[in-house]
């Protein structure tokens, strides 16, 4: 089978696929005035153009999905989206990223439907610090809906928290305590410079390095990454049930390991979180006869893939916001 491997030889099994835009949250982060909706804006890809677009992916050596948004589940045709996913040959992980605001409620249909990994965004465990960040008061609703998952044995939860100097980073006992005796993982991200929040970036970005230094120094040892790892560096400690990953994108060879490409909900190829090419994808969506076509497009796109970001120079590429790709 042909994989997709850029020139730099590394290989992409992993797709990260927006299927909306919108988002209900408004995080300072990300949408501090919530989410407007641009005039004209094509509506995201339907089902039945997800599916011949997992189909050609699956056929490149496709092994894991994870759906994105916005916000994923105000799809109101989400579990048809699992279940389509679910039900192509080849992938192995079917994840999906939410805010969570749905997750007590319809959490056990999309499990039914085919999906295999959760990740929840909880940037706070105090309830006034979550409900500032988020502009939400939802903590309470979203914690109690990661216990129903996991008391029912669901297959891989993992927590993301933005880490954001002077809003959330004197919460590191408190995720402790909650870590202790929960078998699952919490992911701490570093703040990533978008297109639009640029003077959030400089009051709020925390490097992430004092907090491997701190868990360090508590005990925790940094666990060996395998070869199909994401980007995250996990650390765990004998007296934990719980796990904690860090993601620093502005660390040392961060890019060399990159191993997922992106779709936008409009179905845009993105090479990279912050390039600046967007590869339309949807004309080739339209007919069940065009997989390899499709598949040969693709193949021949990775040779613009380049080798690193251009954070480090301030470069943000076409996302305006982390909720425009999903992350």
């Amino acid at each position: 089978m042909t994989e997709l491997v850029d020139r730099f030889g590394r290989r992409f099994p992993y797709l990260r696929l927006s299927v909306i835009e919108a988002c209900n949250f408004s995080c300072s982060y990300c949408l501090p005035n919530g989410y407007v909706a641009a005039p004209g804006a094509p509506a995201p890809l339907r089902v039945d153009e997800i599916e011949r677009l997992l189909r050609a992916f699956s056929g490149v050596g496709l092994r894991k999905l994870r759906l994105t948004g916005g916000e994923p589940t105000l799809r109101r045709d989400l579990p048809e989206i699992i279940a389509a996913a679910a039900a192509i040959a080849g992938i192995q992980t079917l994840a999906m990223t939410t805010n969570g605001c749905l997750l007590r409620k319809r959490w056990a249909s999309w499990r039914q439907a085919g999906l295999n990994a959760l990740n929840v965004s909880v940037d706070a465990l105090n309830r006034q610090r979550f409900a500032a960040i988020t502009g939400h008061d939802r903590l309470h609703d979203i914690l109690a809906g990661i216990d129903d998952a996991l008391a029912d044995g669901f297959p891989t939860l993992k927590l993301n928290a933005v880490l954001l100097r002077g809003l959330n980073d004197e919460q590191l006992p408190q995720w402790l305590d909650y870590l202790r005796e929960r078998p699952l993982a919490v992911r701490f991200i570093e703040l990533m410079r978008t297109g639009t929040n640029g003077e959030y970036f400089q009051r709020h970005h925390l490097r992430a390095q004092g907090l491997e230094e701190a868990l360090s120094a508590q005990g925790w040892r940094l666990r060996e990454r395998g070869p199909n790892a994401g980007p995250a560096r996990e650390y765990a400690h004998p007296d934990y049930r719980g796990r904690i990953g860090i993601i620093a994108p502005y660390s040392k060879d961060f890019c060399a390991g990159c191993n997922r490409l992106r779709v936008t909900a409009r179905g845009d190829l993105r090479l990279c979180l912050f390039g600046n090419l967007g590869i339309p994808l949807r004309p080739l969506l339209q007919a069940d006869s065009d997989p390899d076509v499709l598949q040969a497009h693709l193949l021949s796109q990775l040779g613009l893939k380049a080798a690193g970001h251009g954070l480090h120079a301030g470069l943000t590429g076409l996302t305006p916001h982390l909720a425009s790709i999903g992350g």
